[in-house]
C-alpha cells in the first residue's frame, strides 16, 4: 500500500487522500472531487461526487462522465495499490455498464493491482459501485513513460 506522492490527506474525509483541484478549465475538473485510499494488498479505492452536472437525458450517470472517471481511477488507485512511481499514460480501458449511476450517491470505483512488468506495463481492473451496488466494472492498461508531454 502506497500513498501517491504529493498527495495530502482530504481535510472533509479523514482517511483519504486526494491530489486537490484539477487545473481550472481542464477535461479533468468537470469530474469534480476525486478523492483515494489504500484498501489491502494491491487494492485502493477512488472515490468521485456525481452531481446533476454528470447526468445525460436519462437522468442516469452520462457514460462519459463515468469512463472519465475510471481512467482517473486507474492512475490514483493504481498508485494506491502499489504502481511504481512514474508517469503513465492508458494504453487501453474497457467498461462493461451493469447498472445505472445516479448524481448525490459517492461512486466508489474499486482498484486492484493485478500486475506490473519490468518494461513499464501496468494491468489494473476493478468495478465502481453506489450504495454497496455495483454498476460498472472495468479494466485498463497504463505504460509508464520516459517524460510527460510539455505543455504547449
Amino acid at each position: 500500500m502506497a500513498i501517491p506522492s504529493g498527495a495530502t490527506e482530504d481535510p472533509d474525509n479523514p482517511g483519504w487522500y486526494t491530489w486537490g483541484d484539477m487545473p481550472a478549465g481542464s477535461f479533468a475538473a468537470a469530474t469534480g472531487k476525486i478523492i483515494f485510499r489504500p484498501d489491502g494488498e494491491r487494492r485502493a479505492i477512488v472515490r468521485m461526487f456525481p452531481t446533476e452536472q454528470h447526468l445525460n437525458f436519462g437522468g442516469s450517470l452520462h457514460g462519459g462522465a463515468v469512463m472519465s472517471f475510471i481512467d482517473m481511477a486507474l492512475f490514483g488507485g493504481g498508485r494506491c495499490a502499489g504502481m511504481a512511481e512514474g508517469h503513465y499514460v492508458t494504453l487501453d480501458c474497457a467498461t462493461r455498464f451493469i447498472g445505472r449511476g445516479r448524481a448525490g450517491v459517492p461512486l466508489d470505483a474499486h482498484v486492484e493491482l493485478i500486475a506490473q512488468t519490468p518494461g513499464g506495463h501496468v494491468f489494473l481492473a476493478g468495478t465502481c459501485s453506489q450504495d454497496g451496488d455495483t454498476n460498472y466494472s472495468f479494466s485498463g492498461t497504463l505504460k509508464r513513460v520516459r517524460t510527460p508531454n510539455a505543455p504547449k
